[in-house]
């Protein structure tokens, strides 16, 4: 085994693919991640590189310009490029989600103005549940769309966009009470909305602002934003899937692959994590000896490699698992809460190995120790992750008494 968290079972078309973003990353990414990282400066010139090389596009259907990829290649491109920088990953991962909801969800009409431009890279998604409120709790949302003629009117606030500034269209997720009576179920009166606008910060449309980055401990470089809707005016036809009250179930499921997404960066990181950690043991002596021949050492590597190994396997189980066409809420649940567990151990255990010098921020392990916590609430808390397992799990064993 030369390196860890190998995928069996790939087509010549995916491993191709796979060794490109490989060396991509490589090349392009990790020798500038962390200078960028320091500057908080958005990486233009890697977000070009991975539009050059078709990554918007990489799930979106050939007939509308894309690859056509599964989810899996998805992912196992993600966990590259999380590998190099995670910043970059959340660049393409709510793009790549609102892809996903408009291939699965959106009207024809929809579609065909949207994807071929999001294929190409033209147009930049970003999707939007949470509020500054609410927390992990999505059915407590309070932004509202009231229907006025052809339109309809937003007003609300949302918080943590990722690509809030750099986006060109938002997936909005509000409340819509059209033919959603009062005592409703919260679930079945949400809508999303596809927004449009300027990417930038400010007045970004009429009735539309985003007020500008969010100063963060660590992912930085991507943007992270509120939006501030008041008297946004919306047409009819831009409610994804031409029908209201219909939000909640296509946001889940797009939180659904966003899951294994996170996962995926997990295990980039992770993976990043062990290779510092291993290289760094074998450079440092002390008593005389390399740091690696050391047992208290060594078992600090087997744990972190397990790890990394033991992540990497359930994230392809989801992904494949999503991908036939099965449901995937539990498997995407374990894999994500695992993933982000485990990068955090093994982030944390390649700091210990690095001693003092890890607290540098000369050495990379510094950025990797500020961008793991994020992974344990995006997309749903572990508190989250384990309500949906446990809630499944019940469901398949249930007990007939």
């Amino acid at each position: 085994m030369n390196r860890l968290a190998q995928t069996h079972g790939l087509t010549d078309v995916q491993r191709e693919i796979l060794s490109t973003v490989r060396d991509f990353v490589d090349k392009e990414i990790i020798p500038v991640a962390t200078e960028l990282e320091h500057r908080d400066e958005y990486p233009q010139d890697i977000v070009d590189g991975l539009k050059e090389l078709g990554l918007f596009g990489l799930m979106i259907p050939e007939e509308y310009g894309g690859l056509g990829e599964s989810l899996l290649t998805y992912a196992l491109c993600v966990e590259e490029i999380a590998r190099g920088w995670m910043s970059v990953s959340g660049i393409i991962n709510t793009h790549f989600i609102v892809a996903y909801m408009l291939k699965q969800h959106g009207t024809q009409e929809q579609k065909d103005h949207f994807l071929p431009r999001m294929a190409a890279g033209d147009i930049r998604g970003a999707f939007s549940m949470s509020e500054p409120a609410l927390g992990s709790d999505v059915s407590a949302i309070s932004s509202k769309a009231v229907r006025d003629g052809e339109e309809y009117v937003l007003n609300g606030q949302k918080m943590w966009l990722t690509n809030g500034g750099t986006s060109s269209l938002v997936a909005v997720l509000v409340k819509s009470d059209e033919g959603h009576p009062e005592g409703t179920a919260p679930h079945k009166s949400m809508t999303t909305f596809l927004v449009e606008k300027e990417p930038g910060f400010g007045e970004v449309r009429p009735g539309l602002t985003i007020p500008g980055k969010i100063d963060k401990m660590g992912y930085k470089g991507v943007d992270t934003t509120e939006l501030i809707m008041d008297g946004l005016r919306i047409p009819a036809n831009r409610v994804l899937g031409g029908v209201t009250g219909r939000g909640f179930y296509q946001m889940m499921d797009g939180v659904e692959v966003g899951r294994v997404n996170v996962a995926a960066r997990g295990c980039g990181v992770a993976q990043r994590a062990f290779e510092l950690g291993v290289r760094y043991a074998q450079q440092r002596h002390t008593f005389g000896k390399q740091i690696a021949q050391h047992q208290a050492i060594q078992f600090k590597l087997a744990e972190m490699a397990t790890k990394v190994e033991a992540a990497h396997a359930m994230m392809v189980n989801a992904a494949r698992k999503k991908d036939s066409g099965e449901r995937n809420d539990l498997e995407a649940g374990m894999a994500k809460y695992l993933a982000s567990e485990y990068c955090k151990e093994v982030v944390e255990d390649a700091f210990r190995i690095h001693g003092g010098y890890g607290f540098s921020k000369e050495y990379e392990i510094e950025r990797l120790y500020r961008e793991a916590p994020m992974l344990l609430i995006g997309e749903g808390t572990a508190e989250i992750q384990k309500m949906i397992i446990g809630r499944r799990l019940l469901e398949e064993y249930r007990f007939q008494g």
